[in-house]
């Protein structure tokens, strides 16, 4: 019987996934599995830092402007009283 050569799609697609994670350390950059998990949770931890350094940003602005007041607080305001969140924001901006 004739040997068969496999393709190249699948090592293709590990290829590329291991040029993400070069950078991580031991089995994280050398083990297909566990690169192909590495990547997930590096994505993962990225889109929820990103969140939260929106947050950080707001949080800063707020206390730089002397404004006293929890982002709840702020929110809570924002669906109950529209035009006194409006001011809080013209005070923070100028």
């Amino acid at each position: 019987m004739t040997r068969i050569k496999r393709g190249y799609i699948a090592r293709k697609r590990r290829t590329k996934i291991r040029l993400f994670t070069s950078s991580f350390r031991g089995a994280h950059s050398r083990l297909t599995r566990t690169i192909s998990q590495q990547k997930i949770k590096a994505l993962v931890s990225a889109n929820r830092d990103r969140d939260r350094k929106k947050r950080g940003f707001r949080v800063y602005n707020m206390y730089k402007g002397q404004l006293l007041l929890n982002r709840k607080i702020v929110a809570q305001m924002g669906i109950l009283k529209g035009n006194c969140l409006l001011m809080i924001a013209n005070e923070i901006i100028t």
